[in-house]
């Protein structure tokens, strides 16, 4: 009786092991192990809270990086960065505190704080406006906003260009909404007017501060994180408010990347003040650098209206992956999950394997996927009641809490980094490593 092919395999090449499999094989690297930072590696992050919104009518300014001791502790949560073993942190220098006036910078606390996270070789996504701007520029609603922050982003990027990640403005819809519709900061207005108005110039200083970044970082990543959010509203009848909501949480993105949105957007957009000049110059093409869509997702993202119109949090209905794959289709960039995390500090651990399961499904139907971030390194105060009152409440959020002694989810996000931290973007992605090569192409095919 002839021998089958595994007796004549056995025979030849003995086994199993064989030589080769280490390059991707039986024997090949399964991605555990902490990140490397090596080129294509996927990016876990953590970041530190940065906002500086003003409210009592431009009275008080909500700096968290005071409130929550960083000015004091830079350097310690630095070192907590690194001994999480991250390499990657989301990180917003104070715009308002830097920037003094046309041509004028305070560097000191900068130069210190990125110093030493060039020396524990942390990659900063460098977050450039984070909910406010300085006294002298006003608010949202001054139409040379874009022009003197460009100006700052240039002055930025020319200061340290070894950066290469960056965030331009953090969450415009968010800033937008709360500064000039909610009321709540800023301009504190509650306008459709004044929201477009906010709209259009945080948009506009997005995309010139990245065209600013570009000639010094023609390589740039611009990673621009978004709040992905819906609204479920439980009528037999929805209301055409509530639809055109849905929307609207596509509109800082839609200018942004030069999507066309929907016609009853477009005629919102016209009716509260955007001009046809204006909306050319959105739609005249998205930004220069390689562009990623960066979603933020918290449970409090998604509410429901219910049929006697009260409202309440739904609390990861429809989840990162569904919202976020809904945004992908969209615009078809890479995705980063860039801010996550609850309030519960016993439900984190969980709220984070949750979120992870959700990446591991966008990775599943082939998306490419930056990076994930639990946000933030140390907890939060009063964004429970969106910084609206200084009350000084902390959010039990974090790594760590505000003695900087961890909490049980830095334990979690250390073991999901020993178990997938040196995975690529996308399997195989030794392919396609991200490299220091100029964005160039103007067209996608």
């Amino acid at each position: 009786m002839a021998k089958n092919f595994l007796k004549h395999i056995k025979t030849r090449f003995g086994e199993g092991n064989y030589a080769g499999d280490e390059f991707g094989g039986a024997g090949g690297r399964d991605g555990s192990g902490l990140p490397t930072g090596d080129p294509g590696n996927f990016m876990f992050a953590t970041g530190i809270e940065c906002s500086y919104p003003t409210i009592d009518h431009g009275k008080t300014r909500r700096d968290l990086l005071a409130e929550c001791g960083h000015y004091d502790r830079w350097k310690e949560d630095l070192a907590l960065v690194k001994d999480m073993g991250l390499k990657v942190l989301r990180y917003g220098l104070p715009y308002y505190s830097i920037h003094l006036g046309p041509g004028k910078y305070d560097w000191e606390f900068a130069d210190q704080v990125m110093a030493e996270m060039q020396r524990l070789e942390i990659t900063p996504i460098l977050d450039l406006l984070h909910f406010g701007v300085p006294n002298w520029l006003g608010d949202f609603q001054n139409p040379e906003l874009p022009v003197y922050f460009a100006e700052y982003a240039e002055a930025v990027a020319r200061r340290y260009p070894w950066v290469r990640y960056y965030t331009p403005v953090n969450e415009v819809f968010v800033t937008a909404r709360m500064s000039a519709k909610d009321g709540i900061w800023n301009e504190q207005l509650k306008s459709e007017r004044g929201f477009v108005t906010a709209i259009k110039h945080l948009v506009a200083a997005s995309i010139m501060a990245n065209q600013q970044i570009a000639q010094v970082r023609p390589d740039c990543i611009i990673v621009q994180s978004e709040s992905a959010e819906y609204i479920h509203e439980l009528r037999a009848n929805p209301c055409a408010r509530i639809k055109l909501e849905n929307k609207l949480r596509f509109l800082a993105l839609d200018l942004l990347y030069a999507h066309h949105p929907d016609a009853d957007v477009l005629n919102y957009l016209y009716d509260n003040g955007m001009t046809r000049e204006e909306y050319d110059w959105f739609m005249a093409g998205e930004p220069p650098g390689y562009q990623v869509m960066g979603n933020d997702y918290y449970g409090r993202n998604e509410r429901i209206i219910l049929p006697n119109g009260e409202e309440c949090t739904s609390m990861d209905v429809l989840g990162w992956y569904n919202i976020t794959h809904e945004y992908y289709l969209r615009y078809r960039k890479p995705v980063m999950h860039t801010e996550t995390n609850v309030f519960n500090a016993h439900e984190a651990p969980t709220w984070l394997w949750k979120q992870w399961v959700n990446i591991l499904r966008m990775r599943e139907e082939g998306i490419p996927v930056l990076g994930f971030t639990w946000y933030s390194l140390i907890d939060q105060v009063d964004w429970d009641i969106g910084l609206a009152q200084k009350i000084g409440k902390v959010n039990a959020c974090g790594l760590f809490d505000l003695d900087r002694n961890p909490r049980k989810v830095s334990v979690a996000y250390r073991q999901l980094l020993q178990e997938y931290g040196q995975i690529t973007i996308v399997p195989h992605g030794e392919m396609f490593q991200v490299t220091k090569e100029p964005a160039i192409l103007k067209v996608e095919v």
